[in-house]
C-alpha cells in the first residue's frame, strides 16, 4: 500500500495524456501533483492526478484509456491539439476531495 508524502497544485500547462483509441490520443490538463512511497518508506514516485480525476495506476481510470505521458506546454503557446476540456457531467465523484475544518 502506498501512502501520500506531499500534495501541491500543477502549474498551468502541465497535461496527461492517455491513449484512449488505438490511433487516438486525449490530455487532460494536470490539477496537482502528489508524492508517494511505499508504507515502508522506500520507492518514492510522483504521479499526476488530472483534472477529470485519473492517475496512472488508478482502478478507475476512463474505460479503455492507458496512460502515455505527462507533457508540458507554456501556457502562451496553447492547448496540445488532443486536450479535452473537462465536461462537467464526466466530473468524477471520488477521489480526494477538499473537507472543511471545525475548530476544537
Amino acid at each position: 500500500m502506498k501512502r501520500i508524502v506531499e500534495i501541491v497544485p500543477a502549474r498551468p500547462g502541465w497535461y496527461a495524456r492517455w491513449q484512449v483509441a488505438p490511433e487516438g490520443t486525449r490530455c487532460y490538463p494536470v490539477s496537482l501533483w502528489a508524492l508517494l512511497e511505499e508504507a515502508d518508506g522506500t520507492g518514492r514516485e510522483v504521479v499526476g492526478v488530472d483534472c477529470v480525476g485519473q492517475w496512472p495506476g488508478a482502478d478507475d481510470n476512463e474505460v479503455g484509456g492507458e496512460f502515455v505521458r505527462y507533457l508540458f506546454q507554456t501556457p502562451d503557446s496553447g492547448a496540445p491539439d488532443d486536450a479535452e476540456p473537462p465536461n462537467p457531467d464526466e466530473l468524477r465523484e471520488s477521489g480526494p476531495r477538499l473537507q472543511p475544518v471545525t475548530a476544537a
